[in-house]
């Protein structure tokens, strides 16, 4: 009896190696030092989920591929990068990251790496169907892409640890009844010297050593940015703002029209419509921060640099403030239009869709 129990098993596997499964589906629930993951073979109920380490995962993931004709996976976006999208890339496996959102639809109250690994794979399966808004899809960007956008991110992460230690140092001083604005560990440090105790200049001492190593290292950064910024760009476009916006951009070709510019930029108006009632919000602040940053800062200063600007002509009396009316309000408002239009714009110059001439542009070089 055993004899033939183990043969019949034989000759089921080697049917189902035969046989393989239209698709198989994963979801996974990504820590560093887990990976939870359901699966969910063709449209059948999901699978209970499985815990394992990123190791014993890379080798269980490698056995699904020959069981099915297609293996999809998905996982939200974090801190872990897309080492492992590459990864599953390179067995075999189509993945998408998709931007992290909240799965407990229904706000159930009960969230954890089980619930969330099986609703990204109900979602997974919905969009493997043709349902293309179950999952925001995140670009993966190319390793070259990813290096360059480091070099940015981290220029802009001592600037915040700069800022922070800074004001460590306010902070202890405003404590001892001395109020201190600005970088007080600069040219003012003399003069804070002769009139404070000891013990406080000794503690001052401290926070000043550590900003003076951040503010070197802030600006070899800041000068290795502008030095690999392209020359032909417009005027009022600095050689920092415009390696921000190259390296966060990417590639301006993965944009098929303005529309798509302008969601990534995340500087479009909300809207709350309802029957007949129909407001505008302020803006949606759903793409890029970064990006977003840079470009305002570029619109104030085509607005000084570029006056023939198509961009800025629109808005410029409202920026400057010519007319009476113009309020703070207004006036944030007219430099979120422009700089929309420009990122716009940038995408039009850089994809040969318009000439610096056509988008009334001077350009440094």
């Amino acid at each position: 009896m055993f004899k033939q129990n183990h043969i019949n098993s034989q000759v089921r596997g080697e049917r189902d190696a035969s046989n393989k499964y239209e698709t198989i589906k994963l979801g996974l629930d990504v820590h560093a030092d887990s990976i939870r993951v359901v699966r969910m073979i063709d449209g059948a109920t999901p699978q209970p989920a499985q815990k394992m380490s990123p190791k014993d995962f890379l080798i269980w993931v490698a056995k699904q591929v020959p069981l099915a004709k297609k293996v999809y996976s998905c996982y939200e976006a974090g801190p872990f990068g897309y080492g492992l999208h590459r990864q599953l890339v390179a067995l075999g496996i189509e993945n998408v990251v998709i931007r992290p959102q909240v799965l407990d639809e229904y706000y159930s109250r009960v969230n954890t790496d089980k619930t969330d690994a099986a609703a990204l794979t109900r979602r997974l399966d919905a969009y493997v169907r043709g349902n293309r808004k179950a999952l925001s899809v995140v670009r993966v960007p190319t390793e070259a892409e990813e290096q360059k956008r480091v070099a940015s991110r981290q220029r802009e992460q001592l600037m915040r640890e700069l800022q922070r230690v800074a004001a460590q140092g306010r902070s202890l001083l405003l404590s001892q009844g001395y109020r201190e604005k600005g970088v007080w560990w600069k040219l003012r440090w003399s003069h804070l010297q002769s009139r404070l105790p000891e013990w406080l200049t000794k503690h001052l001492e401290v926070f000043r050593t550590v900003l003076q190593a951040l503010q070197s290292q802030l600006n070899e950064a800041t000068r290795s940015l502008e030095e690999q910024a392209p020359e032909a760009r417009p005027r009022g476009m600095g050689g920092l703002t415009c390696a921000i916006i190259q390296r966060e951009i990417g590639d301006w070709q993965r944009f098929k029209n303005r529309r798509q510019v302008g969601s990534y930029t995340g500087l479009c108006a909300g809207v709350s419509s309802s029957g007949r009632s129909t407001q505008m919000l302020s803006v949606n602040k759903c793409g890029n921060q970064r990006l977003r940053c840079a470009l305002v800062v570029m619109a104030w200063r085509m607005l000084i640099y570029q006056p023939r600007c198509h961009a800025v002509q629109k808005w410029r009396k409202v920026l400057l403030n010519a007319k009476a009316k113009a309020s703070a309000a207004a006036r944030k408002k007219a430099i979120v239009a422009v700089a929309r239009q420009l990122a716009v714009d940038l995408w039009r110059w850089q994809t040969g869709r318009a000439t610096p001439e056509q988008l009334g542009w001077e350009m440094a070089a």
